[in-house]
């Protein structure tokens, strides 16, 4: 089971690689609402308080950013480099924006530009870890190369 994982996207059937991309958006989509639980109740003690009590931790937050390192470097390493983009950043963000638009408030003003700073943190993490597991993809590829032809 684990050497069908292991293998370059390219070397599996069009359904498989289809397969393995909607697992991959729907763990960063899981892994997001599994650490960031999203707490439609969640209002602010008075009336006129500007802050909202909220259910996120710092082990919430480090658990998601390990788990969606994870998977961009198992896609960056596997698949195409767009890929992981689309697969790990996007899902995690859309959930964050539909969070944010789901609690307005009298400071709604600045979760545009937060979700938009969020986001980019997301993009820009993902986008390197899956350039460093790529760079280490073709160091891998010349060993094994190495191994089946001594010339």
């Amino acid at each position: 089971m684990t050497e069908k994982l292991l293998r370059p996207m390219r070397t599996r059937p069009w359904y498989a690689r289809w397969l393995i991309r909607l697992l991959g958006a729907a763990l960063a989509a899981g892994a997001h609402l599994l650490f960031l639980p999203s707490d439609p109740r969640n209002r602010s003690a008075t009336p006129r308080a500007t802050e909202e009590t909220t259910p996120l931790t710092g082990a919430g937050v480090l658990l998601l950013a390990l788990a969606l390192l994870l998977l961009a470097a198992y896609f960056g390493h596997w698949d195409r480099l767009g890929w992981p983009l689309l697969l790990v950043a996007v899902p995690p963000a859309v959930l964050m924006h539909a969070s944010l638009r789901a609690h307005p408030g009298p400071d709604a003003s600045f979760r545009p530009l937060a979700w938009g700073l969020f986001t980019l943190l997301v993009a820009t993490g993902v986008f390197v870890t899956a350039g460093v597991a790529r760079a280490f993809r073709g160091e891998w590829a010349r060993e094994d190369m190495s191994l089946t032809n001594p010339l």
